[in-house]
């Protein structure tokens, strides 16, 4: 990158194609490769190496299904079942409730009906690319073996947990395109021959990809970054300070300074918008997982989520990935991985699962918003600083379009999606 003089009026021109990009998630990575591959100068700065956040540890879906965002529930008999915080998919610490309660607020009344429609409006528009947009960088980066299109399975104890569904699955294809086959026992175990108990069905989502190894993809999108001329430093983007009226910050290999700074760090991201006036209501929903071997000859052919407890079973390189719902914690709180404890018998009664994999369980952070849509575009006050955050369960699927969308709109061009739902300035 050009070294940039700080400290006087006009040394840094905004026309320079130079940037900064903060966080080399999945989100991080591609904003840079996109950027990167419209002749732009780009730092990818992180702490830690590429994808060692959330994008290491999610289920490994890349969700076209995903439509609908994850609404905060509003049924006085959910709420009081969450209250009572013993299930598997939503757990939470007493002693951070203080800090959380404003954006769950938010979070609910973004959830009443009218203002939900356009939360899906907004998301399914970045869903509708996910596929499209993987599959171009995949196919650059040589990681096509890494992505199935085998879908997953949302399997159902009821029938009329599978009527719903179904109902709602019916929604989807009509408004959104979205398609589906829906399974019924029988069917199922025959899908799944080595799963333990029965279920009344499945809804198998077919358009999604399952990807065997989420932190592998995230670095061959990495590798496909600095074959193109992008560079990774390591550094703490705390430290990120303005250079005349560009950006600067300190990394292992000396200081790098950027026309324009890119803020993609997650859960993290509003740490280092707010030293610059800029201070969104983003809060962290915690996940974790365990790997598993399976017993015998037992296999387990798709992704599973069973939507009675919230749990998922994903096969991957290095196991079957159990993944937890959502808990509430303080950012600076140790893991507390009650979830898996819960989960686990109940998975074990699923599917043949045999010893740990893991040393330990892994732990991660969704970042999320209260209108459940990311901030994708300029920060206010800022010319050029960008933010590129708040994808929740979404990180992994919406990296490639988000990025894509934000180095257009960066580099001037006509933006492949009305940018207007996820400006920054909305909060």
């Amino acid at each position: 990158m050009r070294n940039l003089k700080c400290g006087g009026r006009g040394e840094v021109r905004q026309v320079e194609r130079t940037a900064l990009v903060l966080g080399a998630g999945m989100v991080g990575v591609t904003v840079a490769l996109h950027l990167r591959r419209r002749g732009w100068d780009v730092v990818l700065v992180d702490r830690q190496g590429p994808g060692q956040g959330a994008s290491f540890g999610n289920g490994g879906l890349i969700q076209r299904e995903a439509v609908y965002p994850h609404p905060f529930p509003r049924a006085l008999a959910e709420l009081q079942r969450i209250a009572r915080n013993r299930s598997v998919d939503v757990a939470y610490h007493p002693l951070a409730l203080p800090s959380v309660a404003a954006p769950l607020q938010r979070y609910w009344w973004h959830s009443a009906p009218k203002r939900y429609a356009r939360a899906v409006l907004g998301h399914s528009r970045l869903i509708a690319t996910c596929l499209d947009e993987h599959m171009v960088l995949a196919r650059e980066a040589e990681a096509m073996d890494l992505l199935r299109p085998i879908g997953w399975l949302q399997l159902y104890r009821t029938a009329v947990g599978l009527e719903r569904a179904m109902s709602r699955a019916d929604a989807a294809r009509r408004e959104f395109g979205v398609t589906y086959v829906a399974l019924d026992g029988p069917a199922l175990a025959q899908a799944e021959p080595h799963l333990l108990a029965e279920r009344s069905g499945a809804i198998h989502w077919t358009d999604p990809y399952s990807v065997s190894d989420p932190h592998a993809l995230t670095l061959a999108y990495a590798r496909l970054f600095t074959a193109q001329g992008g560079v990774i430093a390591t550094g703490d983007a705390r430290g990120l300070q303005r250079c005349g009226s560009g950006w600067r910050i300190e990394t292992t290999d000396g200081p790098m300074e950027g026309a324009q700074a890119v803020v993609a760090l997650g859960a993290a991201s509003a740490v280092v918008t707010q030293q610059f006036g800029y201070a969104p209501p983003l809060f962290g929903k915690r996940g974790y997982h365990m790997h598993y071997s399976l017993r015998g000859n037992a296999v387990l052919n798709r992704p599973l989520v069973d939507s009675d407890t919230g749990f998922g079973l994903m096969p991957m390189r290095r196991g079957i990935r159990l993944t937890t719902g959502v808990e509430f914690a303080r950012s600076n709180a140790p893991p507390s991985p009650v979830q898996l404890q819960r989960a686990e018998p109940i998975a074990r009664a699923l599917l043949p699962l045999d010893r740990r994999v893991d040393a330990a369980p892994w732990m991660g952070v969704r970042p999320s918003l209260p209108d459940m849509l990311p901030v994708i575009g300029r920060a206010p006050a800022h010319d050029n600083l960008w933010c590129d955050f708040g994808h929740a369960h979404q990180g992994l699927t919406l990296g490639p379009s988000t990025g894509r969308l934000l180095a257009e709109m960066m580099s001037g061009e006509t933006a492949f999606l009305d940018p207007e739902p996820y400006r920054a300035g909305r909060f």
